[in-house]
């Protein structure tokens, strides 16, 4: 008897080695991080800045403190990373550099004028978020400030240049016309805290977006015969 139990003690052997261990599905650290940035916003809106700790960031990941705190190193880096997230909901730049709309449809998608209402949501939720905790954390407004306003505009100048090279539109300074236009489409987008949204429907509210597009087009497209 004692060969055949070595026979079926072999074939559990060779058993074991073609069977998957079932180690769990390895996850990339972009898609973690993509993971931490979207728990860590929803924590944010619920405790604010100063009620969220990177411990507790962790524990509603289901991650060790080792691993959030290698992918981010502080509640800075973590809410940099929740900017940026949101600076791309703000403006659809940069754009491809072949891109060839007329600049009154190419302005519409940069500042996605017409999104859905959850995701309007979502970035009025931010910003109400953002001014806010700025206002107790000289922090939060600094990296709002750097990361966020200044980025963008910095963003929106560098796609007017482009425009300008392409000798598509005349403008003095184009840091100047990204702040201008930024003025004129996010007072309109984005209703601050206390302050009801005092647009009667979406349709009419986009109305005004597409006028203030074409009132800022018209004033630097370039002149041709003079005039």
């Amino acid at each position: 008897m004692e060969a055949p139990t070595k026979e079926r003690e072999g074939m559990a052997d060779q058993a074991a080695i073609r069977r998957p261990r079932g180690r769990p599905k390895t996850v990339s650290d972009d898609e973690r991080r993509a993971e931490i940035v979207t728990e860590a916003r929803a924590t944010f809106y619920e405790l604010g800045y100063g009620g969220t700790t990177m411990d507790l960031i962790a524990a509603r990941c289901r991650i060790s403190k080792q691993t959030l705190y290698r992918l981010f190193p502080s509640k800075t880096d973590l809410f940099m990373a929740i900017i940026a997230d949101h600076r791309a909901s703000m403006l659809a730049l940069p754009r491809d550099i072949n891109e060839n709309l007329p600049l009154d449809e190419a302005l519409e998608q940069i500042f996605m004028i017409d999104i859905d209402e959850a995701k309007e949501r979502e970035r009025e939720a931010f910003i109400h978020l953002a001014i806010s905790e700025s206002q107790q954390f000289p922090e939060v407004a600094a990296l709002m400030h750097t990361y966020g306003a200044k980025q963008s505009q910095q963003m929106l100048a560098d796609w007017l240049s482009l425009q300008q090279q392409r000798g598509l539109i005349e403008i003095a300074d184009v840091a100047s016309g990204a702040r201008m236009l930024m003025g004129m489409i996010f007072s309109a987008m984005i209703s601050k805290p206390g302050h009801p949204n005092d647009w009667p429907d979406r349709e009419t509210r986009l109305r005004h977006l597409r006028q203030c597009i074409a009132i800022f087009v018209a004033g630097v497209q370039r002149r041709t015969n003079g005039r």
